[in-house]
């Protein structure tokens, strides 16, 4: 029987491999729906892709790049870094692709799991690596499938639609939106963006780092750590305070995003659309040099009123005007919630996850769950953040995931449900005094619930997963 089965190979997928090989255990596969491995960064490869982080932080702590041409990496060469990372630390032969995998059951110390085209895995232990957005939304919009231009998600841009002197709609303005809109102005003839709710932005600062900069790097590991552990503090520092409510942090943040905008942006109404009636960190801030200037083109429409319908050309608002598009891009964001949604997954006595889960995911530490022995979750609930890097994160879970196992042995490891409840009161309590809910809907929340989100700092996090109570789990041999 195989010990362990990881589903996905973006960054925590890859990085538990990595590390269950340094351990020297192979006896383990990736499940992969696609052809390829990259999570995200295959998926998402739409004009502007870059990381909302620096790509020093964005990047696995002991698998250091000294080559990233600029400071926030572009999705090209972040997809080539988990290619080369899989490549170079032999991952590719435990994976196998094309496996799309829909349900995941458990009976008798093992874990069966089923993929579309017909497969089927045993194992003992089950870990989740899917991540929080990587399944499209598209609002269903009155008439959507009437309309007979070229249409598209921004997470499956279509490449063969020539976007030159055509007129664009791009519906939403979230992270992917703020990164692609500056490309897609460039090009098009025109562009409308459709707002719903506008975004705080702050300049990132963005430039290529220079010759000089990457031999540093490749000769002095000690200076890169350093310029990364800077960089962690100013999320740590900085940004985590302002979503904590820090007055003078909060008032600096939205000075520095009131000033960039009025640098590009001259119509004062304008510039009241676009200044957020939400609390700074409520919703992810976001980092951009080229999002103002491009809304300040002569091609290009902020448009606010709500969509009314879709027609066969174009968009009508509920103001009665009519938009006519060659192209509409949707950049309507993921289902965040329900977490697992596209997989049946069913623990003890049948129980299914859909069930357990009804009333908003929760886990415990954000990756195991009461019910379901030997299953770990990476980027499971309330493990994001709005103010570091994912990747930093994901090494924190992988180590704990790693810790758990060696207490299972042979055997089962299972949360308990009395330390798993305690965690998520205490968690929802701590959230409900954070910006993330002072806000009614965004990706973050599922109703009133802040379920995706860490109630912490990093360095919280980093500590409690690094210390696990073993006497908050049920082991059995």
């Amino acid at each position: 029987m195989i010990k362990t089965i990881i589903i996905g190979t973006g960054f925590g997928g890859l990085c538990l491999a990595a590390k269950l090989r340094e351990r020297g255990d192979d006896n383990f596969i990736i499940l992969e729906k696609a052809s390829e491995v990259g999570g995200t960064w295959r998926e998402n490869t739409y004009p502007g892709a870059e990381c909302d982080i620096p790509s020093a932080l964005y990047s696995y702590s002991f698998a250091p790049n000294p080559t990233w041409d600029f400071k926030w990496a572009k999705q090209p060469q972040i997809l080539k870094y988990i290619q080369d990372f899989a490549e170079n630390r032999d991952l590719l032969r435990h994976v196998k692709f094309n496996q799309n995998v829909i349900s995941a059951s458990y009976e008798a110390g093992q874990w069966t799991i089923k993929t579309a085209n017909g497969e089927s895995y045993q194992s003992q232990f089950f870990v989740s690596a899917i991540g929080q957005l990587h399944v499209p939304a598209i609002p269903n919009f009155k008439g959507k499938s009437v309309y007979k231009g070229a249409s598209f998600h921004s997470a499956q841009w279509d490449h063969k639609v020539d976007l030159k002197g055509k007129a664009v709609g791009v519906i939403g303005v979230g992270a992917s939106a703020a990164q692609l809109i500056p490309e897609v102005a460039k090009t098009a003839k025109t562009l409308t963006v459709y707002q719903r709710s506008p975004n705080w932005i702050i300049n990132k600062g963005d430039r290529p780092y220079t010759r000089i900069e990457k031999w540093v790097a490749r000769k002095t590991p000690s200076i890169a750590r350093l310029y990364r552990f800077g960089i962690w503090c100013q999320g740590e520092f900085v940004i985590w305070p302002i979503i904590k409510g820090a007055k003078i942090r909060t008032k600096l943040a939205k000075m520095a995003s009131q000033w960039e905008m009025k640098k590009y942006i001259k119509d004062p109404e304008m510039r009241a659309k676009l200044t957020p009636d939400y609390p700074i960190g409520a919703k992810r801030i976001l980092f951009s040099d080229s999002y103002y200037p491009a809304l300040a083109r002569e091609n290009v429409t902020l448009e606010t009123q709500a969509i009314s319908q879709i027609t066969a050309n174009g968009i009508e608002t509920r103001d009665g005007k009519f938009h006519a598009h060659d192209v509409l891009i949707y950049a309507t964001g993921f289902y965040s919630n329900p977490f697992l949604k596209e997989i049946n997954v069913t623990g003890l006595m049948g129980r299914s996850l859909k069930e357990h889960w009804k009333d908003g995911a929760y886990a415990y530490l954000g990756v195991t769950t009461h019910g379901y022995p030997n299953m770990f979750m990476l980027y499971g609930p309330n493990t994001n953040t709005g103010h570091t890097s994912i990747v930093h994160k994901l090494e924190a879970q992988v180590q704990h995931i790693l810790k758990l196992m060696d207490k299972a042995g042979e055997g089962t490891i299972e949360v308990k449900s009395t330390p798993e409840k305690a965690f998520n009161d205490n968690a929802q309590k701590r959230l409900s005094k954070l910006a993330w809910a002072k806000i009614d809907a965004s990706w973050y929340k599922d109703g009133d619930r802040v379920t995706n989100n860490w109630p912490g700092s990093s360095t919280e996090f980093k500590r409690r997963l690094e210390n696990p109570v073993f006497e908050h789990f049920d082991v059995s041999s």
